[in-house]
């Protein structure tokens, strides 16, 4: 599905803030794999991710998702395969817009939408039945403006907005880390329900070392612009926290030194 070959990206380069984010990643992603990564802060992830979705150019190396190259292709032509929530709820919506226009903006993303914004009767079906499926009670609400709902309701929705049409990949940038932990366990839940149903490629960053392991088919973990540890199968589903951190000594050389992600 994604093939990222060699990546490697400074940022200030020449200059005493010089910065390498990534250096040589190699990442193989198949199709349906849902894959955590976590690592302390400045191990490279956003970095990452923002490179996959084109958010930053890389220096050198090359990414190909199923069969299409995309290193030099721009941010808003590469927004047609890719799928993303952000740790911010408040950056995956239109906070002046109704429910349903932001759901219709999702739905026709990537269509011709001709000369007409009008919401058809089938779309409005559509997005109760999707709506219904979050518990939340926003089937019912669908003309509220976003900017009324709570951060969990806006982050669900923002969710569903991202799978309404099937990406090639969904992105997932510590999508519950602002969230509290019941309402972060409902989103964590509905992300499992809505890839494994729609066997979505998912490549989700966490600093919860408990959800890296309990979700997806892989892990990853990254250090210093490099992944240094990767689990799937038998030896992801047995892990335990006292192991990544054992695993992130051994490998990277030093302590995990990251009060965010041991208090996660």
């Amino acid at each position: 599905m994604l093939r990222i070959e060699n990546i490697s990206k400074t940022f200030n380069a020449g200059t005493i803030n010089e910065k390498q984010a990534l250096k040589n990643v190699n990442l193989y992603i198949n199709d349906g794999d849902y894959i955590t990564v976590i690592g302390g802060n400045g191990a490279g992830k956003s970095t990452l991710l923002n490179i996959i979705s084109g958010v930053h150019t890389i220096d050198e190396g090359e990414l190909i998702l199923d069969g299409i190259k995309l290193t030099k292709m721009p941010e808003f032509k590469r927004a047609q395969y890719f799928g993303r929530v952000f740790q911010d709820p408040l950056m995956g919506t239109a906070s002046s817009m109704e429910i349903e226009e932001n759901l219709a903006l999702a739905y026709r993303r990537g269509k011709f939408r001709g000369l007409s914004w009008a919401i058809t009767q089938s779309e409005r079906r559509l997005y109760q039945t999707q709506l219904s499926r979050l518990d939340l009670g926003l089937e019912n609400r669908m003309t509220t403006k976003v900017g009324l709902l709570s951060g969990g309701q806006r982050q669900a929705l923002t969710l569903l907005m991202a799978t309404l049409v099937k990406p090639k990949m969904l992105l997932l940038d510590e999508h519950t880390a602002a969230l509290d932990p019941k309402t972060a366990k409902k989103v964590q839940d509905l992300t499992q329900e809505l890839t494994q149903e729609n066997n979505i490629t998912t490549l989700m960053i966490t600093h919860n070392m408990k959800d890296a392991i309990k979700y997806g088919n892989r892990l990853i973990m990254m250090h210093d612009g490099k992944i240094i540890y990767e689990a799937s199968g038998e030896e992801k589903k047995s892990l335990r926290v006292e192991d990544l951190l054992k695993k992130f000594e051994q490998n990277a050389g030093s302590e995990l030194v990251n009060d965010r992600m041991l208090l996660a």
